[in-house]
């Protein structure tokens, strides 16, 4: 990774497959980033996480990601808030997991029944260990019955724990379009959470720096890839990941390439590291 540091001043990291894998850091991972800022480069961590990033900078720290690999956080969660306030006129029925709630940090949206909703506020599946999709089908036909609009927080189908494929909100959003119903998605691979970053960035390095000398590293086709494809920069596809590459990374690289035509992948890695 080391030429392109030199290459691309700027980095937007994934997270979770990519940094860690919602157990423990990946050391070799988070000493590549602290490296590219130690050599002057900037570090904007890109999370389809529907937490806040005060959220998600909590949760790093609980396992051992260094404040050092980072200078920014920007989460899907971050997104959301605005379209919280906005979409749903401060009022949602929560579909999610208990500690998403930061999402309703800093906010006055509420937390109200299905009838009295706006919006359903999609942060993923309550019990995502043992739950699929096919578990919410009865709530998302009440919800579709009302015309509801689901806000979804976090875009990722499915993410990796440890050696297990758990599903996320973007798999209750895809049953949930699957059956009229509309939804609204915050995060990769839409551009507004992009845009979030390339602020933060170009205000960290204080110049305008063009989006194809920023280098995007991620694991996702669909999110990670793509978001970064469309949004211009170059990418680093990490395959040990939610991509397969049983058959081998040149193989797992080109059916990324495949799914992304767009996409300008300048290498694949099983992890990622600095040599």
């Amino acid at each position: 990774m080391e030429k392109f540091s030199e290459q691309y001043p700027i980095w937007f990291c994934d997270v979770w497959g990519v940094i860690h894998n919602g157990f423990i850091s990946h050391d070799a991972a988070t000493q590549a980033l602290i490296q590219h800022r130690n050599a002057g480069g900037i570090v904007v961590l890109v999370t389809n996480s529907p937490r806040t990033s005060k959220g998600v900078a909590r949760q790093l720290a609980e396992i051992a990601v260094p404040n050092e690999c980072y200078d920014a956080i920007v989460t899907s969660g971050d997104v959301t808030q605005t379209l919280m306030t906005s979409h749903a006129r401060g009022k949602v029925y929560h579909l999610g997991p208990t500690r998403d709630l930061s999402i309703f940090e800093g906010t006055s949206v509420e937390r109200v029944s299905l009838q009295h909703a706006n919006a359903v506020l999609c942060t993923g599946l309550v019990n995502d260990e043992v739950e699929t999709p096919d578990d919410y089908g009865q709530i998302l036909e009440h919800a579709k019955a009302l015309n509801l609009e689901m806000i979804c927080a976090n875009p990722d189908k499915v993410v990796r724990k440890g050696d297990k494929l758990l599903y996320c909100a973007g798999a209750l959003a895809e049953k949930y379009s699957a059956m009229g119903g509309s939804v609204l998605m915050a995060g990769k691979p839409y551009a507004p959470i992009y845009e979030l970053a390339y602020k933060l960035a170009t205000d960290q390095a204080k110049l305008e720096v063009p989006k194809y000398r920023i280098l995007a590293i991620g694991d996702g086709p669909e999110t990670d890839i793509k978001g970064a494809a469309d949004f211009g920069c170059d990418v680093v596809l990490i395959a040990s990941g939610v991509t397969d590459a049983s058959k081998g990374l040149q193989a797992a690289e080109a059916l990324v390439q495949r799914l992304v035509p767009q996409a300008r992948i300048r290498k694949t890695l099983d992890h990622l590291a600095w040599d």
